[in-house]
């Protein structure tokens, strides 16, 4: 049932194309400040490729060379992607918050879905991905 309500829910990949198009400006909750982690490759690589990187990580000053900030809350400018790097029990506080702050998109990275927090954000009108990764998913579009 999860299985079958995750595919129900999850952006096809034509949505996730156009996501990795038009949506340039991503807030990375739970960016790590370690080289070797995955949020921080991934961070980097879209950095690279031209996205506004908006590191969410309380206690850090920079990562990447971009001021981070605690919560998304606190981030003075719109965010379009809140891509999520915490475990599963953090998903449903960052979805509600991503909701409040007006995100376009939440992406939950490899390894993480969560159906109740993608069918909220489904409802408040944002676009959800589930269980991948957005460096392997710019990749594939060969951008």
């Amino acid at each position: 049932m999860i299985a079958a309500e995750i595919q129900e829910l999850n952006a096809h990949p034509a949505e996730i194309a156009d996501i990795l198009r038009n949506y340039r400006t991503v807030a990375v909750v739970g960016l790590s400040p370690k080289p070797e982690r995955p949020s921080h490759q991934v961070a980097r690589y879209l950095q690279k490729h031209g996205y506004r990187i908006v590191p969410v990580r309380p206690g850090c000053h920079t990562i990447l060379g971009e001021k981070c900030y605690a919560t998304l809350k606190d981030i003075p400018f719109p965010v379009e992607v809140v891509d999520i790097f915490r475990n599963v029990q953090a998903i449903p506080a960052i979805v509600d918050e991503a909701i409040a702050v007006g995100a376009k998109v939440v992406w939950m990275q490899s390894g993480l879905a969560e159906p109740h927090s993608a069918r909220k954000a489904r409802t408040a009108g944002l676009k959800v991905v589930m269980d991948r990764c957005m460096k392997v998913e710019h990749a594939a579009l060969g951008q």
